[in-house]
């Protein structure tokens, strides 16, 4: 099974892949879709559609986790990464993807035992779950990871 995780953003969408056989986790991809900030909204969140869209075409994932959104003390900020995130779940029901949300504190519960673990320890997680040689970097890309990691830990048992 392929899994993507997507960490919602303004114009830095954190991206991860992987693929999950029996108990194993491998690691795909991590990467970033990054918009221009300067782009008028509408513009912004139409290649935000297009440029998962190429993604999902490309990795073909059998399930999608997304980081639903949680308390953010600029209301301003709040607005644009949910049009973002909307347009992000949008693009994964055209693609007729099974998509799953999970809040931070599920994530981190999920990957580093504890739902109030820093993210440095979360990142530590991710890179020894996955086998790699370093933290993923940026930091929206390991969060994806993360968020992959979580749905393919619990996909069985919501999904079946």
């Amino acid at each position: 099974m392929i899994v993507l995780g997507i960490d919602p953003g303004e114009t830095l969408i954190g991206i991860g892949v992987i693929k999950k056989d029996g108990s194993k986790l491998e690691h795909i991809n991590h990467e970033c879709i990054v918009v221009e900030p300067k782009q008028k909204t509408s513009e912004k969140l139409f290649e935000i559609s297009e440029k998962l869209s190429c993604l999902l075409e490309k990795y073909k994932p059998d399930l999608v986790s997304i980081e639903e959104l949680f308390f953010f003390k600029n209301k301003k900020t709040i607005i644009k990464v949910a049009q973002a995130r909307g347009v992000l779940l949008f693009t994964c029901q055209k693609h007729n993807l099974k998509i799953m949300e999970f809040t931070p504190l599920q994530v981190k519960q999920a990957v580093a035992c504890y739902g109030r673990a820093e993210k440095r320890q979360v990142q530590e997680m991710v890179k020894t779950i996955l086998g790699l040689s370093e933290i993923p970097k940026p930091d929206d890309a390991a969060d994806a990871l993360a968020l992959a990691i979580c749905a393919a830990n619990t996909s069985e048992v919501l999904l079946s």
